[in-house]
């Protein structure tokens, strides 16, 4: 598996709940900021229907999860968070989120995007994949490839809009579990599990939590020398 040395300029990741980014490849994006890329977060829910609490509105959970996103994303050193608002729970992906997800694309002209694996419904005998992280991945990659670079698809975009298309040059596909790349996070592994801390309403135990990424060692790693790193499967376009 190649380990990725090179800084991208600009970063769009796509996700679809606040708390998303951080517990997938936070680490990523706070190396990627130091190293001076600018990243935007954009999505697509605002987790409101996160709660146990039988007191929580979805109206109110959605504000607290926003400002928790915008904090810990601030945290790791993105520059900017957009929310599309669509329902928690009930993503899919449509002809609507690809437009969507397609416009910023165009709009903030990103070189990398990142997004998750719509492939993947289950992890091993522990868990069933959120239907939402298979939506938002189906329509992410559906937007950078075919409809962010054909003007034909959307046409309203560039007729309406003047949003040129944009050919971005490599998509990073998390939570996968066939990766190709992975990228150091060694360095910043401490900002991550600070930025998950700001989902308060997300994670109950912070201890365990903590315990739990730092437990999530390379297996390549030297005796005594923990490393940490993201896992990623990288496509890579051709110009």
């Amino acid at each position: 598996m190649a380990e990725e040395s090179t800084s991208p300029l600009r970063v769009m990741a796509v996700f679809a709940h606040p708390d998303d980014p951080e517990f997938f490849c936070g680490g990523t994006f706070a190396r990627w900021s130091a190293e001076g890329a600018s990243i935007t977060f954009v999505l697509a829910t605002s987790g409101d229907k996160g709660s146990d609490d039988p007191e929580m509105t979805s109206e109110r959970l959605a504000l607290i999860r926003e400002e928790e996103e915008r904090r810990a994303a601030a945290i790791l050193g993105v520059q900017e968070v957009i929310f599309l608002r669509y329902l928690d729970g009930e993503l899919q992906p449509t002809l609507e989120l690809r437009r969507d997800i397609t416009r910023l694309i165009r709009l903030k002209r990103p070189d990398i995007v990142v997004t998750c694996d719509p492939n993947v419904y289950w992890y091993g005998t522990r868990s069933i994949n959120h239907p939402d992280h298979r939506a938002i991945g189906a329509a992410t990659l559906e937007a950078v490839a075919p409809s962010a670079r054909n003007r034909l698809i959307f046409p309203e975009l560039t007729r309406d809009e003047k949003l040129p298309i944009h050919k971005v040059r490599q998509v990073y596909i998390c939570g996968t579990p066939d990766p190709t790349t992975k990228v150091d996070v060694t360095a910043y592994i401490d900002l991550k599990i600070k930025a998950l801390r700001e989902h308060k309403t997300q994670i109950h135990d912070m201890e365990a939590m903590e315990a739990r990424i730092r437990s999530n060692v390379d297996p390549e790693a030297p005796a005594g020398q923990p490393r940490y790193m993201d896992l990623f499967r990288v496509i890579t376009f051709e110009r």
